[in-house]
């Protein structure tokens, strides 16, 4: 009989942070942990565990703050062009650099330019007032003076201050430790030797990293099995020597899911499962009066419940609150739907056209990693909704600083690899600029345009009747509108299949056969286009081509559904089955061009873009280089309308 366990319950988001609250409260946790002494040198960073009292004034003399003489004042008194005044030096007047003490009895110092020396005497014209160009002693600090108060955290101008008021050593809070504890027979550590139904490891490096950015310490402990008593050793062994213990995977109900039993059999859970997407499989405990969650093993899931229910935990036990949440309105640039009763985390692109901040939806899978890589912002969809409108002005966490949003430009349209050499030469020649790709299609592109919701767009439709490449779509989509048609390349379009091509297809009309899976890319997409071209040459019907409602995004996603088995075809670039491999039917040579608004044109930072598709020889061999791609035209404004 296979042992699962259900969740106990999907409690709503909200609630199970209250509950999180109240028991981490009942067990005192919620609070500063003890305090420790550290140089004042390694504190940068650190949380102050008490006040801090200058022990010295600085300066702790009087000083010259100029070079010249140090005078009496009173000596100087009446000093004129008309009466000049003489002082005897050693006696009235002693020379004195920047940041030499007073010598006792003066009072003032005059600055060398002012100064005459003739015959052992300075002589002066003007008289100095008390204090002038000293820096009295506690100027800067007062001795007993406060310095810092108790839960700050400590910049490097706070360091040099105390410093400056006498104090080596200061008393801050602890670091909370976590621990991090993988688990699952499918996971290997990197550099293994990977075998089909391995998966590396590297959930418990970015949330150390996570942690570490908080301000904790954070221990990755060894891989745990899919072992009942192994992880219970192991959760036990992590809540003895930390402060906060997170299990990564095992939190849902499948058969070989074991955390809720090791944690329930070692501790108490209050929790197990939240109404969240992602992010359901979440366990909240304690062990050994130690809080223990278990983290889904989504790496989009453990993101989101790691900042959800660890992060606040770590800031409080540094005495501090996290940071509030930075965030900014935007419109969404397509339709987002959510189901009914469950709390959505949607990860967006940003970026500002125009008046607006644009968000433009990401993948939604919790198994999305790159979509965390990419993503400038996230947006929340209550429970109690279904969704928003395209067009709907929503608010954004911010993922990535406000200026970095400014700086982007908003590629919306077709994909292709080229796009993705650009954007790294871009930050690599102009490192304030940014190009933000999103892949709905040639036709989505330039609907995104028409909206005012992209900078850009990529397109290659064909015209058929005239042989013109995507001329006529914007004659169509964006009549009256001033754009440039400016090529990026030129790029051979074929049939991807394995290499050694197994099932020996020829051509499209091997599509018919029922042992062929194909592949498609998403409607709007001008590669879908030519397939539906080609298709339609032939007589075929799409309900005759067994995989014809499979969708990709990109040309990458066509060739992995290749190379994994999961089609034996797919339309795609040439570029994309060399990176992985497989072999190429040729099809088509097709222009990809970036259709561009004249508003954006001369924008700087498309200025500093295009600078480099028509005067970077380096990034141009880039591309070609990638396999399958003509740069005759590159950078060439190929039509300009309006």
């Amino acid at each position: 009989m296979i042992d699962r366990k259900i969740y106990i319950t999907t409690t709503p988001l909200d609630d199970a942070i209250v509950l999180w609250r109240r028991k981490l409260d009942e067990a005192g946790l919620r609070k500063p942990l003890p305090g420790e002494m550290v140089n004042v040198d390694d504190s940068i960073g650190r949380v102050t565990a008490q006040a801090v009292a200058a022990r010295l004034s600085s300066p702790f003399y009087h000083c010259a703050a100029m070079d010249g003489a140090a005078v009496r004042f009173a000596d100087t008194v009446g000093a004129s062009d008309n009466n000049p005044k003489k002082l005897r030096l050693g006696a009235q007047a002693v020379y004195v650099n920047t940041g030499n003490p007073l010598p006792d009895g003066m009072d003032a110092v005059i600055m060398a330019e002012d100064i005459n020396e003739t015959d052992g005497y300075i002589e002066i014209i003007r008289p100095a007032t008390p204090w002038q160009h000293v820096r009295v002693m506690g100027e800067d600090i007062v001795a007993t003076e406060l310095i810092v108060p108790e839960n700050h955290l400590l910049r490097p101008t706070d360091t040099a201050a105390l410093i400056a008021g006498g104090i080596t050593e200061i008393l801050v809070r602890g670091r909370p430790g976590v621990g991090l504890i993988p688990t699952g027979d499918e996971l290997v550590q990197p550099g293994t030797e990977l075998k089909k139904g391995s998966i590396l490891e590297y959930n418990s490096l970015m949330l150390s990293g996570m942690a570490k950015e908080w301000g904790a310490r954070a221990r990755r402990y060894d891989i745990a099995p899919d072992d009942l008593n192994i992880l219970k050793e192991r959760i036990a062994e992590a809540a003895r020597e930390n402060d906060i213990v997170a299990v990564n995977a095992g939190s849902s109900a499948g058969s070989e899911d074991h955390t809720f039993r090791a944690i329930s059999e070692l501790g108490e859970v209050f929790l197990h499962g939240i109404n969240t997407k992602p992010g359901k499989p979440v366990i909240l405990g304690m062990v050994f009066g130690k809080p223990v969650i278990g983290v889904p093993g989504y790496p989009v899931s453990a993101f989101l419940v790691f900042r959800m229910f660890v992060r606040p935990l770590i800031y409080a036990m540094q005495g501090m609150e996290p940071p509030a949440a930075r965030t900014i309105g935007a419109t969404l640039s397509r339709q987002l739907f959510s189901p009914l009763g469950q709390e959505e985390f949607v990860r967006v692109k940003l970026g500002r056209v125009g008046e607006n901040v644009v968000a433009t939806p990401m993948r939604r899978g919790a198994g999305v990693l790159m979509t965390l890589v990419r993503a400038d912002g996230i947006v929340r969809i209550p429970a109690a909704s279904e969704g928003f409108a395209a067009g709907s002005l929503v608010e954004a966490e911010l993922l990535k600083p406000p200026e970095e949003i400014e700086n982007t430009i908003v590629c919306i349209g077709s994909h292709d690899n080229a796009l993705d050499v650009l954007g790294n030469f871009l930050k690599k020649r102009e490192p304030a600029f940014s190009l933000s790709s999103a892949h709905v299609g040639s036709m989505g592109g330039i609907i995104a345009l028409k909206k005012n919701e992209a900078h850009m767009a990529g397109t290659h439709l064909l015209d058929e009747e005239t042989g013109e490449y995507n001329v006529s779509s914007l004659k169509k989509y964006l009549p009256g509108r001033r754009v440039y048609l400016v090529n990026l390349v030129y790029r051979e379009q074929g049939l991807l299949v394995l290499k050694g091509n197994p099932k020996g297809i020829k051509g499209f009309g091997d599509l018919r056969r029922p042992d062929v899976v194909f592949v498609n890319r998403q409607a709007g997409a001008g590669t879908r286009l030519l397939t539906d071209l080609r298709l339609t040459r032939l007589n075929i019907k799409k309900s005759e081509v067994n995989g014809y409602a499979h969708e990709e995004y990109t040309h990458m996603g066509v060739a992995s559904a290749v190379l994994s088995g999961a089609a034996d075809a797919g339309l795609g670039i040439l570029a994309a089955a060399r990176a992985l491999g497989l072999d190429f039917l040729p099809v088509a040579q097709e222009r990809y061009d970036l259709a561009i608004p004249a508003e954006y044109y001369d924008d700087p930072k498309m200025g500093a873009l295009l600078g480099i598709i028509r005067e970077d020889r380096e990034f141009k061999e880039a591309v070609i280089a990638l396999g399958g791609y003509d740069a005759r035209d590159m950078g060439k404004v190929m039509w300009e309308a309006g």
